[in-house]
């Protein structure tokens, strides 16, 4: 058993890591108009999507989302504001903090 918890937690990360490269790649795509970062796009999400739908066949959904969403939220705007040269105030990152806070809280709240 926890091998299979091991593993689905595993494959949750490569979602949220395939994720991530879709959404910089993306902003790299510039609206789309460039070939390799939208092709980069397609594919991380197609990988994302993927992982996340075998990950829901043995994780409860909502704690699924839960992390995919907000860990995915949190470390895209942190990669932002590091290399980006997006703004980092007080605010976003006290908004960064209250994501992975919430993802915290609800896995506290019974992850399975």
């Amino acid at each position: 058993m926890c091998t299979l918890v091991r593993m689905v937690y595993l494959t949750l990360a490569g979602a949220i890591s395939a994720e991530i490269v879709a959404t910089i790649a993306m902003k790299y795509s510039d609206g789309f108009s460039k070939l390799w970062p939208s092709l980069g796009t397609l594919v991380g999400y197609l990988v994302a999507f993927s992982l996340l739908a075998y990950t829901l066949k043995t994780m409860p959904v909502g704690t699924a989302y839960a992390i995919w969403s907000g860990a995915g939220t949190a470390v895209v705007a942190l990669i932002g504001m590091v290399f980006l040269g997006e703004a980092a105030t007080a605010a976003r990152i006290g908004g960064v903090l209250l994501v992975i806070a919430g993802v915290v809280v609800l896995n506290l709240g019974g992850a399975h």
